[in-house]
């Protein structure tokens, strides 16, 4: 069943939220869905004083479902399979590009959400000092087993992380699915060195990369765009040092600094649900269809589907895999010894 298209003329009907923004607190909202893209019922809320979206009333129980179904109901296994560590490394060195301009050496690094290791091992590699937290069984064991990763098993609101104890924390792809992200974000904040970073990555509610029956689901119980994620931190005393969209707008990526000082006075909250909305309205089959978009999405699943085929057919464990995709990325680059001839002094 398809998303049905929200209509702007339903834009005066306000209606409360059983759930508080979790970045202004109104209830009031506009629903902007009414269906996940498995089709299952799921009510998706857009705040009207601020333009938060998130679902409401909840549609699972978040730790039993982030433990031992997520990975199941998403990846369809408890473990990830040589196809998943393939993908999941050239993700990792996709993020690492994103964030190599920010690292120095040895640092002290939080990530997040680590899945099955593959970007924190990535770290390690480049001979950082690497942590994880990661809620499910299976790949939390997996990433601790096949790299020897420093991985806790747990949900990062219950972490006791050290004040000021990391020069970067990266949480990508997780804040949405976190049931309280401000207090996420502000935990986060505290544990920053001064001059420490926090990368956080996240799906784009305008997002129109992904047909509209796609736009909402049950994993991602809260969804963002620049202007919300930047006034969650804001008020949490996190610097914009840097934000950008994916190069089909489907993920914005947001490197933060610690900063007393931030304010979201210049973010233009009080239109930024009538954006949202309009967004969301337009984003119809048609117009979907009338773009590159999901083409380019057919070719890109087919050609991946078979460069995995290839890639792993014959190693045999998690760590060779990634030795082997993540060898370019780690090599020792040693200086070259100056040419004699090439010297103002020869001849």
């Amino acid at each position: 069943m398809l998303v049905q298209p929200f209509s702007c003329g339903a834009m005066q009907d306000d209606l409360t939220s059983t759930i508080a923004c979790n970045l202004c607190g109104s209830t009031t909202v506009t629903v902007l869905s009414q269906r996940s893209r498995s089709g299952e019922p799921l009510r998706t809320v857009g705040c009207r004083s601020c333009g938060l979206v998130w679902s409401d009333p909840r549609p699972h129980a978040a730790r039993q479902y982030y433990e031992d179904e997520y990975r199941i109901a998403y990846k369809g296994t408890f473990e990830p399979k040589p196809k998943h560590v393939h993908r999941a490394g050239q993700v990792a060195l996709s993020r690492l590009e994103k964030i190599r301009s920010h690292l120095r050496p040895r640092m002290r690094v939080l990530d997040v959400g680590s899945g099955g290791g593959e970007f924190a091992y990535l770290l390690q590699k480049l001979g950082h000092d690497i942590q994880g937290i990661e809620p499910n069984r299976g790949y939390a064991g997996y990433a601790t087993a096949q790299y020897g990763l420093n991985i806790t098993r747990g949900f990062i609101g219950d972490a006791t992380l050290p004040e000021g104890g990391f020069d970067l924390i990266t949480i990508w792809h997780v804040l949405e699915h976190t049931e309280d992200p401000k207090s996420v974000l502000a935990q986060l904040g505290r544990a920053l060195a001064p001059d420490g970073l926090l990368v956080v990555e996240v799906p784009n509610v305008e997002a129109t990369c992904q047909t509209p029956s796609s736009s909402f689901h049950e994993a991602h119980l809260y969804t963002f765009n620049t202007v919300t994620l930047q006034a969650m931190a804001a008020r949490l005393g996190l610097k914009t040092h840097a934000i950008t969209l994916s190069d089909d707008g489907g993920n914005l990526t947001a490197v933060f600094r610690a900063d007393p000082a931030a304010s979201d006075s210049h973010l233009p909250l009080t239109d930024n649900h009538e954006r949202i909305a309009r967004s969301v309205a337009r984003h119809t089959n048609l117009a979907h269809l009338l773009t590159a978009h999901p083409y380019r999405r057919f070719v890109g699943r087919l050609s991946r589907a078979v460069a995995e085929w290839i890639a792993t057919r014959q190693l045999s464990s998690g760590r060779e895999r990634l030795d082997r995709l993540y060898a370019s990325a780690v090599e020792v680059k040693r200086p070259r010894r100056p040419d004699p001839s090439q010297s103002p002094l020869a001849g």
